[in-house]
């Protein structure tokens, strides 16, 4: 369900965010390992996990936006298109998840070379994965947060 005021949706929040630190940290675990694409591929599996969760979180899954009523359904439709969503309202794919990593392609090239650099390599492997993950991961949480906050704002969202 979408928070209904800005302290619902600022719990929400804090919930995904420490949801995103914890995938970061075991996208960082995974880094650790110097075995040339295992990293990658758990990074996509994290994401296929992590962004539909958030998307749940703020009531922004797409079987919960199909179960609103028609009007609150077209406005919610409205904000995420306005807005240029990329991932809120959406069934998330792994084709959608490999172009997401794609921005952060520099990032994971460098964290694939420094894999192969003992000890300090994999160390910068796994700050590069966690720093990468974060910044997905909450740049999702704050375009859900931004989407919820402008139907809070415009009392799109009904109370009771």
């Amino acid at each position: 369900m979408i928070p209904r005021t800005i302290e619902e949706l600022e719990e929400v929040r804090k919930e995904c965010k420490a949801l995103v630190n914890k995938r970061a940290s075991a996208s960082a675990a995974v880094s650790i390992v110097p075995i040339p694409g295992m990293d990658v591929g758990a990074d996509i599996t994290i994401m296929m996990e992590l962004l539909p969760t958030i998307n749940e979180k703020f009531g922004l899954a797409p079987n919960q936006i199909e179960k609103l009523d028609a009007t609150l359904k077209g406005k919610v439709i409205v904000v995420l298109t306005s807005m240029g969503s990329e991932f809120a309202g959406k069934v998330i794919t792994k084709k959608m998840i490999g172009l997401l990593l794609k921005k952060a392609g520099k990032k994971i090239a460098v964290k694939q070379v420094s894999k192969f650099v003992p000890l300090v390599g994999q160390a910068v492997a796994a700050g590069i994965s966690f720093g990468a993950m974060k910044y997905l991961g909450n740049s999702h949480v704050e375009e859900c947060y931004q989407a919820c906050k402008k139907m809070i704002e415009e009392q799109q969202v009904p109370v009771g």
